[in-house]
């Protein structure tokens, strides 16, 4: 009984938020305006890239255009419109 007691507390500290273990979310860091602008966000790469924008021609520097009709400016093919319903068209 009092070996499951202490397992348990071992477990609750590795789990805690004040743990040396808790690392917050790459992707929270990655969102934030403050690092490239509201019109953009960090890729994985760590680059700024420019958000997906709605246009009727194509935007200087759009890599494709999603299937939502907005044009990507990706710089890689992995992930491209990815919540736009897929990549319709690479530039």
């Amino acid at each position: 009984m009092r070996a499951a007691g202490l397992l348990a507390i071992g477990l609750l500290a590795l789990t805690a938020p004040w743990s040396s273990h808790f690392v917050p979310a790459a992707g929270a860091i990655a969102r934030s305006p403050a690092i490239c602008g509201v019109d953009s966000y960090v890729n994985v790469r760590g680059n700024c890239v420019h958000r997906p924008v709605h246009a009727d021609r194509a935007p200087s520097g759009a890599t494709a255009k999603c299937r939502d009709g907005t044009y990507s400016f990706s710089q890689s093919r992995r992930g491209t419109c990815s919540w736009h319903g897929g990549v319709a068209t690479w530039m």
